[in-house]
Order: C-alpha cells, then structure tokens, then sequence
C-alpha cells in the first residue's frame, strides 16, 4: 500500500487537475455556449457548494442552455487573492468571494468588517442596504460586476488556549489572511502576533504549530474540522465574514443583455439563501462542535469592552488608509441611525 498523500501533496494534484481542466478546450464550447468559469473556497458537498449549484442550473435553465457555469471548489484554484488574480488576467470569469478576496478588488467592504463594531444581523443589513449601491459602483469602475452579497455567519476567536482578554490573545500566534500588509501591521501595532498565510495552509499550520489560533466562522470551523486543533471559542461575535458573488466585467458583457438580468436574479437568490442557511445554521454548528470538545470561553462585558477600547482606538487609525472614508463614515452613520431607532421604547 502506498502512502497516504499529505496536505501538500494533495494541494499540489488539486492544482494540477485545476489547471489541466482550465486549459483543455470543452465539447461544449464549439456548440455555442457561454462557459463562466468560477471558483471559491467553498467546500465541495457543503450546503453552500449545493445553493451554487442549484445557482448554475438555473443559469442554465433561463438561458435555454445557452450559459454553463463551471465550478471549481473547494480551494483547487487557490485562495481568494489567488482567485482575484486569475479573474484579472482572464483565466477565470467569475469568484464566490469571502472579505479577503472583496477588499482585493476594492476595500470599500472593509466598512462593514470592523470588528465588534455591529451587533446584529439586523445592523449588517441596515448598513448595506445604504452603502451597497456606491460599492457596487467602485466594483464595476475596477472591472467587476457583483451580482449579489452574502455571508457566512459571525466570526469568532478558535484557539488552542483559552481566550477571554485582549492580554490572553497577545500570548498567541494568529492567522491571518496573507499579502495585506497594512492589516497585518495593525494587528502588530495593537501588540498582537499575526502569522500571515495563504487561508489554504491554516489546517497544517494548526498541526504544525506555526499558528495556534484562527478567526473563523462555526461553519467553517466544522466542515474544515479546525476543531480538531482548536478547543477554545471566545463568546463575542468579533465580525461578520461577509462575502459576494462577482464576476468580471468582461465575461458578464459577453453575455446576451436580455439573459442578464434572470441571472442576476438567480445570484440574487443564492446569495439569500446561503444568508439565511448561515444565520440558521450556527447554532446547530455551535452544538456540533460542542460535541466534538470545543469548550465555549465566556466574556463578561467589563472584559468586551477592553477589547471594544482597542477597536475604538484603532478606528481613527484606519479610516481613509486601510478603510475608505466615503464608506466607512456613512457605514458607521448608518449604523447608528439604525440602532437608534431598534432601541426599546421606540
């Protein structure tokens, strides 16, 4: 019997069978379809992977078979800076993108990513439907078209320690998404120890040692099986991870104007539904990996609002370097506004 191939093994066939399928021509090419080609990290089998392709169906269903989506999960086309990448030089069309890949293209987004700046749910939505519209438009000004936004639940501190105090986090290793430099030194300056890394190498950075702690999703927490490396989860919602599906302005264009808008609508659809399936489902993902020995580290609020102070303190620091100002300053308007009309007695 021969080996069991590891981590990077597997990464390196991934890649290989991703990039053989990219550059054979397909039969159904010559037969007049319109082919997007599109990748994420999404796992293969999961129930987002499903949504998507119940997506592509009915791309293909409104277009009379006319418009085919091929997807790629699962991370065999590399991760989101990876897949910003391709659709820039044309070797892909099309990208269901988590944060990282979003602030690639425009770091508008970043407005309704800071950390324990949001409560709720009910905030996130109140926030984009006003700003959303404008990052649209900076979307399509750099060569994207976002057919719709999605998330993928709230983050949360997993760690291989127990987490409660900003103090308790600075003693460890935290991944972080590689190639954004200026998010890194802010993690640096708040006296933290970020490791940056490509979001395909956390699970043997856990193994390894080289991390010991990962912001992540109870999703993806559990379809990945970081729990098998992480036992610890800080009880606070830090962000939202938010995500969308794009695609390059190029491809979109090739498409027939009157197909256009059914599949927008059926984006649309998907985005909603892997919206409401990650709302729904964290809390029977919380007790799934409760199952697994993920210990839950609770928080009081004395002990939240350390960590609120180093946001506070970082807020002035990154509008308009890190964050635009034309977002973020509406964003966080907004979200007041928002919460001030939610409060009891109103």
């Amino acid at each position: 019997m021969g080996r069991k191939p590891n981590g990077v093994a597997r990464r390196f066939a991934l890649l290989i069978v991703f990039s053989i399928a990219m550059a054979l021509p397909h039969a159904s090419w010559a037969a007049g379809e319109i082919v997007i080609k599109a990748a994420t990290l999404v796992p293969q089998g999961s129930e987002w992977y499903k949504i998507l392709q119940e997506m592509g169906a009915e791309w293909q269903k409104a277009s009379g078979g006319r418009v085919v989506l091929r997807l790629y999960p699962g991370g065999v086309a590399g991760d989101d800076a990876d897949l910003v990448r391709k659709m820039r030089l044309g070797t892909l069309d099309a990208g269901v993108l988590t944060v990282g890949g979003l602030s690639a293209i425009d770091r508008g987004i970043l407005s309704v990513e800071i950390p324990l700046a949001y409560a709720n749910e009910q905030e996130i939505d109140c926030v984009m439907e006003r700003i959303a519209p404008q990052l649209e438009k900076k979307f399509e000004s750099k060569g994207f078209i976002v057919l719709g936004w999605s998330e993928g639940g709230w983050a949360h501190f997993f760690t291989k320690y127990p987490v409660k105090t900003p103090d308790d986090m600075k003693k460890l290793k935290m991944f972080v998404w590689a190639g954004d430099d200026q998010y890194i030194e802010l993690w640096k300056k708040s006296g933290f120890n970020p490791v940056p890394l490509p979001s395909t190498e956390i699970s043997t950075a856990l193994q390894t040692g080289l991390v010991n702690g990962i912001t992540m999703n109870t999703q993806g927490a559990l379809l990945l099986q970081y729990y098998k490396h992480v036992k610890y989860m800080t009880d606070f919602k830090w962000a939202m991870f938010m995500g969308g599906i794009v695609v390059t302005k190029q491809a979109w264009e090739k498409i027939p104007a009157d197909l256009r808008p059914a599949l927008k609508a059926a984006a649309l659809k998907a985005c909603g539904s892997l919206r409401e399936f990650s709302r729904q489902s964290e809390a029977k993902d919380l007790e799934a990996l409760k199952k697994q020995g993920l210990e839950i580290v609770p928080v009081s609020e004395d002990i939240l609002n350390e960590w609120r102070k180093i946001i506070d303190g970082v807020i002035p620091q990154v509008r308009g370097s890190y964050v635009p100002a034309e977002f973020l300053d509406p964003a966080l308007k907004q979200r007041d506004i928002c919460r001030k009309s939610a409060a009891p007695g109103r």
